[in-house]
């Protein structure tokens, strides 16, 4: 068969994801050096949140992901008519997760913050609840934006998607600045914006899907639930949200750890976590270009294309993380200097920085974009159960063995993770080599 992707189609996905994953990290990392002003509780607390956010907003990728690999199955076997099928009642799933996600967050806000952060001091719990709330009320627009998101990126058109990434972070951005600066909201003032810009973007991507003239659009039709459809996007989606969910809630538990360390640890910690996105930015936009490359090659039948592309998205994904990664290090220090905080915070967020990001450039590919391969070809079970023994085993069981119990703190917090993914390259290199994912994506022929 021809190849699915051309050098110049893989591009045109791939550039227009790093941006808009650089736009969000740089985005995320403007907003804590602005919340930074408040002062060192307000970062402790919005840095809490966010790691519940960050599991809240991984279950409702999950579902995009459910719907994009169905959509991107469909669109490789020429099944136009299925592939929009399946994006409707994929917005249908998303929309009612959202909204009931939204509700549970807000109803339980108080016991769910008191639950993982007992511990840490009151004025910190302060700025928490007041983010978490606004936060909870944008979760509906945001499970709507990754879905019609996803969708694009099935049809290979990610430039749309920057494009309005590009807007939202700009309303975000200057919401901030507005909301903290000028109107001193504190917590709120970071919140605010994110639910407006969410919104915004949620409306934006919807109404351009609904031209008729795209591959995968919504048409004008009367409200039907196709539990088939839904079945087979639950199928990838439930089993990823499970992982995705699981895995988060294990970050979270971690951070309960190191809210125990005190304020210094804490916002070490939440500095760090904005900095290692930046290591890991080509893996993520890679991530989410294998889902719809292999998706397409499955849905074609071609396993030989299944093994080519893997192997030339990881190598893509290799060579540029290492480059960004030696150039984050050489300037590692003016840019901890734009957060303002004290020198022992300083000192310890780059001690975790370079514990990531330095293993990163060897183990991070193999640990979350081989696992997309798998789950494009259907083998999401297994990921799942990988991902998660991996997470309670070394993720959270070392962190309190090497963090608490021997000491070490955030540092040790950090260690536990390296094994983590030590763990999952291991058994998903394997499971790579044994081909058992052939079967499961109806793949009977074996390639080269």
């Amino acid at each position: 068969m021809e190849p699915l992707f051309s050098g110049k189609a893989l591009r045109k996905l791939i550039i227009p994801l790093i941006f808009e994953q650089a736009l969000a990290i740089t985005v995320g990392m403007a907003d804590t050096m602005m919340i930074s002003s408040v002062g060192e509780a307000a970062v402790s607390g919005v840095s809490l949140v966010d790691m519940i956010n960050i599991l809240m907003f991984n279950i409702m990728a999950a579902l995009a992901t459910g719907g994009a690999v169905v959509t991107s199955q469909c669109l490789g076997a020429k099944r136009l008519a299925d592939a929009r099928a399946s994006a409707r009642q994929l917005l249908y799933t998303v929309i009612f997760a959202g909204v009931w996600i939204g509700l549970l967050v807000i109803f339980a806000r108080r016991p769910m913050l008191r639950l993982f952060f007992g511990r840490i001091e009151a004025d910190v719990m302060e700025h928490a609840l007041i983010y978490l709330t606004i936060s909870a009320l944008s979760f509906p627009f945001l499970a709507v934006y990754n879905a019609c998101a996803a969708l694009f990126r099935s049809m290979g058109n990610s430039q749309i998607t920057l494009k309005v990434s590009v807007l939202i972070n700009l309303i975000n951005v200057a919401g901030n600045a507005v909301c903290i600066f000028g109107l001193h909201m504190g917590a709120a003032g970071v919140a605010i914006p994110s639910l407006i810009s969410r919104a915004v973007g949620s409306i934006i991507l919807y109404l351009l899907l609904r031209n008729p003239a795209l591959e995968i659009c919504f048409l004008r039709e009367p409200f039907h639930l196709d539990l088939h459809m839904v079945k087979k996007i639950l199928y990838i989606g439930i089993p990823s949200g499970i992982e995705n969910g699981i895995f988060q809630l294990g970050r979270v538990l971690v951070v309960s750890i190191i809210s125990g360390f005190g304020t210094v640890q804490i916002a070490a910690n939440g500095v760090a976590n904005n900095l290692d996105s930046v290591g890991v930015l080509i893996g993520q936009a890679i991530n989410l270009t294998m889902i719809t490359v292999i998706g397409q090659c499955v849905g074609a039948g071609d396993e030989r294309q299944v093994r080519l592309y893997t192997r030339k998205l990881l190598i893509i994904t290799y060579i540029p993380t290492i480059v960004l990664n030696a150039v984050l290090f050489l300037s590692l220090d003016q840019i901890l200097g734009l957060y303002g905080l004290s020198r022992e915070t300083t000192q310890l967020a780059r001690t975790l920085v370079f514990i990531h990001n330095g293993s990163a450039c060897l183990l991070w590919p193999l640990s979350f974009t081989l696992p997309n391969m798998l789950r494009a070809c259907n083998d999401v079970r297994y990921t799942m159960v990988v991902s998660i023994a991996s997470m309670f085993i070394f993720r959270i069981g070392f962190s309190y063995l090497i963090g608490v119990q021997m000491g070490y703190g955030a540092v040790g917090v950090w260690i536990a993770m390296v094994l983590d993914w030590i763990c999952r390259i291991l058994c998903f290199v394997s499971r790579y080599v044994r081909g058992r994912w052939r079967a499961l994506a109806g793949l009977s022929i074996s390639g080269t």
